[in-house]
């Protein structure tokens, strides 16, 4: 028996192992596209948060599944904007970037936030390989809206270099940051770049980590947490206004994704303990899952 681990203890763990086996089994060789949100980043004051999450990326990776993560990082944008002197705008909740604007984001993004989760991630294994939507051609970008500046829609995704990585059994960690055909970079929102990259990967499951615990058929009833509901339904919640602000991205992310040949997606409390391998490996699940 092991130091300090009572007999129940241990019968707990046993069953937990036991209860995690067929979905060990079932995801081992497929693809888990997580997307990581600057708010996640954002409310870690020290790390624990994001040591969990990466121990969890790992733990993914040495058990046969393919984890890719998609990050954002909208608050440390706007913080260093702060510093700079420099006001952020928002119009429909998208923030307004003119030339200066977009440099931010390109230091914040690939500068600071995605080495931050690969440093993380590499601390259990030597994993994790911080890309960019400009490498390689990975993410081809439209402009929105020309009132917007540089703000970007997935146009194409060339999953080349993230197929490469997987195949080495490296964990891509991708910044949103995509070009048009011109090499102008665009900054793109990391919910829509998610739902496209585990579309061009043929993933297994979509995950959105965010700061709530799912979504809710009443915003300010946790009772109507919507545990399970197809990618059609869901739709509907959208359109009837149910879904309403920032989970807006999320969900349309889900139903896009379900719709074009992505197993499941998932909206998870990333504030919760280990809560990816909660929904993955166990029989209850947590969150809200959509299916097709």
């Amino acid at each position: 028996m092991s130091d300090g681990v009572r007999p129940a203890d241990e019968r707990t763990i046993a069953d937990v192992l036991v209860e995690a086996l067929p979905y060990i089994r079932r995801f081992a060789s497929k693809t888990i596209v997580v997307k990581y949100g600057g708010n996640a980043l954002a409310g870690t004051s020290d790390h624990d948060a994001l040591t969990l999450f990466a121990q969890d990326i790992v733990l993914m990776r040495l058990v046969g599944m393919r984890p890719v993560v998609v990050h954002g990082g909208g608050p440390q944008i706007s913080a260093l904007m702060a510093r700079l002197g420099k006001t952020a705008e928002f119009r429909d909740g998208l923030r307004v970037t003119d030339a200066e604007t977009v440099d931010i984001a390109r230091m914040v993004l690939i500068g600071q936030v995605n080495p931050q989760l690969v440093t993380a991630i590499n601390l259990h294994g030597d994993y994790a390989v911080g890309v960019s939507g400009e490498d390689a051609g990975l993410l081809r970008a439209t402009p929105r809206d020309p009132a917007l500046g540089f703000v970007g829609d997935v146009s194409a995704v060339n999953p080349a270099i993230l197929e490469a990585l997987l195949g080495d059994e490296f964990v891509p960690v991708v910044a949103t940051i995509g070009t048009d055909d011109h090499g102008q970079p665009y900054n793109i929102n990391a919910d829509a770049v998610a739902a496209a990259v585990a579309e061009a990967l043929e993933a297994e499951k979509l995950v959105y980590l965010t700061d709530i615990e799912g979504l809710r058929r009443d915003v300010d009833d946790p009772a109507s947490l919507i545990r399970q509901t197809t990618a059609d339904e869901l739709d509907e919640l959208i359109t009837d206004g149910t879904i309403a602000g920032g989970m807006i991205p999320k969900a349309a992310g889900c139903t896009h994704a379900v719709h074009h040949g992505v197993g499941r997606a998932h909206i998870l409390d990333g504030r919760i303990a280990h809560v990816l391998l909660l929904e993955i490996f166990t029989d209850a699940g947590i969150g809200t899952m959509v299916s097709a």
